[in-house]
């Protein structure tokens, strides 16, 4: 529920706090100083600390900050002090712009002391320190606290998804503080700790034109019906004709014919179906008109949702960068905040999913091996194995005793298969370099936890596919010689030729990269794209939904709190 909350604070505070002459003042300082000292040792000692109803969030930061700085308040300064709280007040006011609840930020608790100040026969003459101190923790909190959600999210994905470790920011949001308050640009520090990323205000802007679209139109649902093709007459052609120009798919000059499915409607339906990651044909059907039927404010829920995913990402993507969007299937090149290079890629099924993580491409390799991950030999190969004896031979598939350096080859023949289990497999199955081989003609590789990397594959007509969730975490891309000389365009010793060269050569090959080239793999189910179009795609690893219940939980935290800085090698 909103609460609009207007407090005049230079008539409010001045009669309060400045209308005393300077040895008051100094005096009103030091008690503050002095119970804010005692307030927070009480608060250190406590599991939880509330404050006018409120929970203190920042248990690690806000010591930390009065501890540096002498316990002087900062908000209840000699000078300026309107103008901080004013700034703080409408920075977690314009938090919900960003997908944030302004009422997660202390903003009831502060404006109900706000509206004591004046002299209320609660008042202790000449001043309230126990209030004051209140005052000044919850705004320092509340600095804190929407800091660090706009910095690094208001969830920690970690606690989420088994799958998902990003790169812990690097701030010191207590030092940052302080200079907003010594250089009197509290508003300004806050907004600049959000994603610098073009992406986000793009959908920022999206989330308020979806807003004022849910509060000025009345969704009323397109009943079923057949199919619509062109030159279809329909008694729900006016409300999809409708429909397509509050969503922008189709301009308010286009030709009404009353029922009739002509050419333009099609083609704004079209776009329409490209822009949710539709069967594109044009015509109105199930799926489309399903689509269609999704109330602004789902759609606002699910754009609240990314405008999260983007603030746990890191705040340089690099200037050169492979951005992967699992959730669309997709692989985009970007150089200079360009896109240079679009493709299409298959990614992990349901049982295995891609993970999301940032990293930087070291090596290419030619002609890889594939050495089978155990736990894909036991659940996938094994029983393959054991129900045709020749698919070892018969797929180029070496076996080793282990896998350490060095370990003997063994001949599968010798090796009784049906006795095999999860239990005593101790064996390495590695796939030779060749046509048949599951990795193809090239990966391309960057270090983690799980093993993930792209690679080409020999079953192309997996990109031609609708939905591509067939490999087993890896990433597997449609042109992966495209993407190999861009990638060595800065090496002399390769050209396209010399790539096909080594390809056709059938030598494995390991090829380290200069310069530097990032990798982000994303999940993004709604993001705006670089024609400034809304994109929304389904939640094919029913991630959403999580997410949603973790943003509705009712006690934010610091996300910071408890995090170490790591490498960007994250998960």
């Amino acid at each position: 529920m909103k609460t609009k909350i207007v407090i005049p604070l230079a008539a409010v505070l001045s009669a309060v706090l400045m209308a005393a002459d300077s040895q008051a003042a100094v005096s009103r300082q030091q008690a503050i100083s002095a119970a804010l000292k005692a307030r927070i040792g009480q608060m250190q000692r406590q599991e939880r600390f509330v404050c006018r109803g409120d929970l203190i969030c920042g248990v690690s930061d806000l010591p930390l900050f009065y501890r540096r700085n002498g316990y002087r308040p900062v908000w209840l300064g000699e000078q300026n002090f309107t103008q901080r709280i004013d700034e703080l007040l409408a920075a977690i006011g314009a938090s919900r712009q960003d997908g944030l609840r302004p009422g997660d930020y202390h903003l009831q608790a502060i404006a109900d002391i706000l509206q004591l100040l004046p002299g209320s026969n609660g008042w202790k003459a000449p001043f309230d320190v126990a209030t004051l101190v209140d005052l000044e923790l919850l705004c320092t909190d509340a600095y804190l606290l929407l800091g660090s959600h706009l910095l690094a999210g208001r969830v920690n994905p970690e606690t989420l998804y088994a799958k998902w470790l990003v790169d812990d920011p690097e701030a010191d949001l207590a030092r940052i503080l302080q200079k907003a308050a010594d250089s009197e640009r509290i508003g300004e520090s806050l907004r600049q700790l959000g994603p610098p990323h073009s992406g986000y205000t793009a959908l920022k802007n999206q989330l308020a034109r979806y807003r004022r679209m849910a509060s000025a139109y009345r969704w009323t649902p397109i009943p079923p019906g057949r199919l619509i093709r062109i030159g279809d007459r329909d008694a729900r052609v006016p409300a999809i004709r409708q429909r397509l120009q509050l969503l922008g798919d189709l301009p308010d000059s286009a030709t009404r014919w009353w029922n009739l499915y002509d050419i333009a409607l099609s083609e704004a339906v079209l776009r329409f179906q490209m822009r949710h990651g539709l069967k594109a044909d044009g015509i109105v059907g199930e799926q489309t008109l399903a689509a269609l039927n999704v109330t602004p404010d789902r759609l606002i829920a699910r754009i609240e949702l990314n405008l999260e995913r983007w603030r746990w990402i890191p705040h340089t993507l690099g200037r050169r960068h492979l951005l992967v969007n699992a959730a669309d299937y997709s692989l985009t090149v970007v150089e200079d905040d360009q896109p240079v290079m679009r493709m299409r890629v298959v990614v992990g099924n349901s049982y295995r999913k891609t993970p999301v993580f940032s990293d930087r491409l070291e090596r290419i390799e030619i002609n890889p091996y594939w050495n089978v991950p155990t736990r894909l030999a036991i659940e996938d190969l094994l029983p393959r194995i054991q129900k045709d004896p020749d698919y070892l031979a018969r797929n180029d598939f070496s076996v080793f005793a282990g896998w350490k350096k060095g370990a003997r080859q063994l001949d599968p023949a010798r090796i009784d298969w049906s006795q095999v289990t999860a239990d005593n497999f101790w064996y390495r199955l590695r796939q030779n370099p060749g046509p048949k081989n599951t990795l193809g003609r090239i990966k391309f590789l960057f270090p983690n936890r799980f093993a993930v990397y792209l690679h080409d594959t020999p079953s192309r007509r997996q990109f031609d596919r609708e939905i591509r969730g067939f490999s087993s975490g890896c990433i597997r891309v449609e042109r992966p010689i495209d993407l190999a000389q861009y990638l060595l365009r800065d090496d002399k010793r390769w050209d396209r030729q010399k790539i096909l060269d080594a390809v056709d050569s059938k030598k494995r090959t390991k090829v380290r990269l200069r310069g530097d080239v990032h990798i982000h793999l994303m999940y993004w189910t709604a993001w705006v794209d670089r024609e400034g179009k809304l994109q929304f795609r389904d939640d094919i690893y029913q991630r959403d939904e999580p997410l949603a219940d973790a943003l509705r939980e009712t006690s934010p935290r610091s996300v910071l709190v408890g995090r170490t800085r790591r490498s960007p090698v994250a998960n």
